[in-house]
């Protein structure tokens, strides 16, 4: 008899599991998708020489190179006529970085820095080894040492400010990089450093010609001292971008966006847009570097000048921007300076898919979960940009009613989600103390320290803390 109790007992044990296991419903949860201009972190529209609420550049000119001159900030950050961002670039010369040798102006990039973050930006930065005239010089001290002559370049062309053969050049030009790599590389508000060695501005004109040992020494600099802080090299040649690819993951910029013909009656039809990015881009071995670093572009001239000086058309502006988006783009800089009305909405077609723009299509998950078990779930997203978020950021999801809140971290590897279609099937584990309850079961993409949501997505549902509530979830015992 005790026999056919335990084995009734048993039945009724097994048949209530099985009840309870088919019992549980699959909750599948399709997001509305939005078409707005997101503002995501390491894509978009640039500052240049300036923060968000800044006062923009008048006419069709900039200024670069100069310390920042700051502006009265008054608590509004609106970029009037200019897309609202979250990078700001500055670009300094060697000079003002190092007035005498081995003295660095480090409090010039601790400002930098702290206001672009109260701006709820990260910074770009460059430091330029020189420009042209004489007020853009290396630093006294280094003229003093080198002497006098001030137009360098084997070929007989001006480009060179000092001699950048000269072992000393790449001995203290190289050392204030690697000072700078030492004491920044890692700065959570340091978005990406420019790669620069020789020409005006750091623009790398020359650098093909360097020998191997100088380019070596240059490069190195950076390479050796930034491998958290993304870097970012210009594209000028074969032999130095291959080169930079082989020492460190870096993404490319180039610095004339938009030359459909500036110069070309006095250069033979040559152009940036027609005759030198399309084919640089591949003979220099770039085209695939956009799938794991980022592509930050410069106009040439300003949108002011394209219209006014260049005479550019709705037409014009629709290639440039589809040249670019070709080319992975994930962040430009205008240079601070106005957006043409007319151009408005093309400039909100480009912010659409410049960078990453992350839709979740689709989200599956059971109706309830119990304490100290696994909740398994579906999702599929699609990245309608044209490049990945480079960040690490985390996928979280979170359990939110009046009285508990828990975030709970995805193995998701977001920096991996290319243009197009991404599955991610992942399971969290409940806590064992976690309240039971009804619930809101809500997706963010977070920083990965406080856990707080980064980026924007591109559907309904967002509340006020930066989180999307997909649907309702109860924990039960």
């Amino acid at each position: 008899m005790k026999k056919q109790i335990v084995i009734f007992s048993l039945i009724s044990f097994l048949t209530c599991i099985t009840w309870e296991v088919f019992a549980q419903k699959t909750i599948y949860v399709r997001p509305i998708e939005i078409d707005d201009v997101l503002v995501n972190p390491g894509m978009g529209f640039t500052t240049f020489q300036r923060f968000n609420g800044d006062e923009l550049n008048e006419g069709i000119g900039w200024t670069e190179g100069l310390p920042m001159e700051y502006q009265d900030f008054d608590g509004d950050l609106e970029n009037k006529d200019h897309p609202m961002t979250s990078i700001a670039y500055f670009r300094v010369y060697w000079k003002y970085m190092e007035p005498k040798s081995q003295q660095y102006n480090w409090a010039m990039i601790a400002k930098a820095l702290k206001t672009a973050h109260e701006r709820q930006q990260t910074l770009i930065l460059r430091i330029a080894p020189y420009g042209t005239g004489p007020d853009r010089d290396v630093p006294a001290w280094y003229r003093t040492m080198v002497g006098d002559k001030d137009e360098w370049l084997p070929e007989g062309k001006k480009g060179w400010r000092v001699d950048a053969e000269d072992p000393r050049y790449a001995q203290h030009f190289g050392k204030i990089i690697s000072e700078l790599g030492k004491r920044y590389d890692g700065h959570p508000d340091l978005e990406a450093v420019d790669l620069s060695i020789v020409g005006f501005w750091g623009e790398g004109r020359g650098s093909a010609i360097l020998t191997p040992k100088t380019r070596a020494a240059l490069v190195n600099a950076y390479t050796d001292h930034f491998k958290e802080t993304p870097l970012i090299m210009l594209m000028t040649d074969e032999k130095t971008n291959k080169y930079v690819l082989s020492q460190a993951n870096a993404g490319w910029r180039v610095d004339c966006i938009g030359d459909l013909g500036f110069w070309a009656d006095e250069q033979d039809g040559w152009t940036h847009m027609y005759r030198y990015y399309p084919q640089g881009i591949i003979n220099f071995g770039m085209q695939n570097v956009w799938k794991t670093a980022p592509i930050s572009l410069e106009i040439c001239g300003t949108m002011k000048s394209w219209k006014q000086e260049q005479g550019y058309t709705a037409k014009d502006v629709d290639y440039i921007i589809d040249e670019t988006l070709k080319w992975h783009i994930s962040s430009f800089n205008a240079k601070s300076s106005p957006v043409p009305p007319e151009w408005q909405p093309q400039i909100n077609r480009w912010l659409k898919k410049m960078g990453y723009r992350f839709v979740l299509r689709n989200f599956s998950f059971p109706e309830f979960v119990k304490p100290n078990e696994k909740l398994s779930f579906k999702s599929w997203w699609e990245n309608k940009g044209v490049a990945p978020c480079y960040k690490n950021y985390k996928l979280a999801i979170r359990f939110k009613n009046k009285n508990n809140t828990k975030v709970m971290i995805t193995d998701a590897v977001i920096n991996t989600w290319l243009p197009g279609d991404n599955i991610y099937d992942g399971s969290i584990f409940v806590p064992i103390d976690m309240p039971t309850g009804d619930y809101e079961i809500q997706v963010g993409i977070v920083e990965r320290q406080s856990h707080e949501p980064k980026i924007n997505l591109a559907i309904e549902g967002k509340d006020a803390e930066g989180w999307y509530t997909i649907g309702k979830i109860s924990v039960k015992e």
